[in-house]
């Protein structure tokens, strides 16, 4: 039942975010499903280059686990002092094993 409630009201918020229930068992916080969660119309938040590094580390992250994930965003933000540092690291030229060509 509550799936349905989900799935009808899904379409009328901006944003998801998704909980891991497997991180939160081990304890592994922020215990989010980064692949799951997302907002709509994000190109309106931040500019073409900041997005274009965005969708290249969600295509990083397609061939690894919730928990994989968490710790890497954790690791990278511990370890800059802010957002724009963060996305600077991003090589914006990465190619992801999973990417398809466009021959």
């Amino acid at each position: 039942m509550d799936e349905v409630i989900f799935e009808e009201f899904k379409g009328t918020g901006n944003m998801e975010l998704h909980l891991d229930r497997k991180l939160f068992n081990k304890r592994i916080f922020p215990c989010i499903d980064v692949k799951m969660s997302g907002t709509r119309k994000e190109e309106l938040l931040m500019d073409a280059e900041d997005l274009k590094k965005i969708i290249i580390l969600r295509r990083a992250f397609e061939d690894k686990s919730s928990q994989e994930v968490v710790e890497m965003l954790v690791k990278g933000i511990s370890n800059t002092k802010d957002n724009r540092e963060f996305l600077g690291l991003i090589n914006p030229n990465y190619k992801s094993s999973t990417s398809k060509s466009s021959d």
